[in-house]
């Protein structure tokens, strides 16, 4: 019995140096070695943004339409853009009318009326068109007593060569303040368009952001680690919210 005993306590005093030095060594194994922790984590949003009704109001201000189209729904907004186009057109060449014209009468009163139009204002060729010459103008004013509105004979002269040629003059300019006028209601126009335009983006905006209120909002991500002294690992996370 004596016998065992000595052989189990010197097996256990052979062992226990080697077992030391095997935990001293694992123990300096972790202290040197480098912290290898690596992880990635890579989330993906598929929830659109939410957008913004001050800018659709912005962009349809600038140009019609285009608050529709940021509002994701231009199938709308290209009617807006559209008339537009077709108003400044309708815009560009009505100017160019009203001045040719304006251009066309200003000439004809200088050939056939004897006017000089150095520094004369609408009114003055407003008056020429309804009078044949100064003369009946003046006299006229003198008959109402309106004398501080009658005209300097050497400087605002006027006499038609015909009372045809004086109503020949009368239908240009007509015509021209006509178109000018008329310019004014295309420029309304254009007000209108982008006040409707900004109007309907708005409505588009805001439906928009209410549809994102009823989907579904889905999140991934990945994940790498890399414990010390121990394989790498994959992780995954998936989350919905609603």
């Amino acid at each position: 019995m004596k016998k065992l005993l000595f052989l189990i306590f010197g097996l256990a005093a052979l062992s226990f140096p080697q077992n030391s030095k095997n935990m001293l060594e694992l123990k300096q194994e972790l202290k040197s070695a480098p912290k290898q922790n690596l992880e990635v984590s890579n989330v993906v949003d598929e929830m659109p943004k939410r957008k913004s009704p001050g800018l659709a109001i912005i962009y349809s201000l600038l140009l019609p339409g285009m608050g529709e189209l940021y509002a994701g729904s231009y199938s709308s907004g290209k009617y807006f853009t559209i008339a537009e186009g077709g108003l400044w057109i309708t815009y560009i060449g009505m100017k160019a009318y009203g001045n040719w014209q304006k251009d066309r009468y200003k000439s004809f009163a200088a050939s056939k009326g004897g006017v000089d139009l150095e520094s004369k204002n609408d009114d003055y060729l407003a008056t020429i068109s309804e009078y044949s010459n100064i003369s009946d103008y003046n006299n006229e004013k003198a008959l109402e007593r309106n004398f501080d509105e009658m005209y300097d004979p050497s400087t605002y002269y006027w006499n038609w060569q015909t009372n045809d040629d004086r109503k020949i003059y009368r239908s240009m300019w007509v015509s021209s303040e006509q178109t000018f006028n008329d310019v004014r209601f295309v420029v309304g126009a254009l007000i209108v368009n982008r006040i409707v335009s900004a109007i309907n983006a708005v409505r588009l905006v805001s439906s928009y952001n209410k549809s994102l209120d009823e989907e579904v909002s889905w999140n991934f991500s990945l994940g790498i680690s890399r414990p010390v002294n121990l394989p790498e690992s994959l992780t995954f996370n998936f989350q919905k919210s609603f």
